[in-house]
């Protein structure tokens, strides 16, 4: 989960993140320029930069000279994978810890979710 005080290329990264898992940026796509996207999230070019090398760095992405940054075949995947680690190690213990806390069962759970419980 994003939070103000989370640095920004972190945050930068959170969004492409998502936007390659949910198919805005699909495999083989061009993400959008350093300047591009700073101009439409109001951030520094730099640190548009940093989050872009992060991806580069990690597999995920390639320069294509001329053309821009193009998302890799399997990027998705492995994002979905690194994020899914993330939040069961990260995340879920506490938001477990708070479902015991409250006493919620799993019929309100998946109800609040809108799933239908027979």
């Amino acid at each position: 989960m994003s939070t103000p005080s989370r640095p920004v290329y972190l945050r930068l990264r959170d969004l492409i993140s998502a936007s390659i898992i949910d198919g805005t940026y699909a495999e083989g796509a061009l993400l959008p320029s350093v300047r591009s996207l700073a101009a439409e999230q109001g951030a520094n070019p730099l640190t548009v930069a940093k989050a872009y090398q992060q991806f580069q760095t990690d597999g995920l992405v390639e320069v294509q000279r001329g053309v821009g940054m193009m998302v890799l075949p399997g990027a998705a995947a492995k994002l979905k994978m690194a994020e899914k680690r993330r939040f069961l190690a990260e995340e879920w213990p506490e938001i477990s810890e708070r479902i015991c806390r409250l006493g919620i069962t799993t019929e309100e759970l998946l109800g609040a979710a809108g799933v239908a419980v027979q």
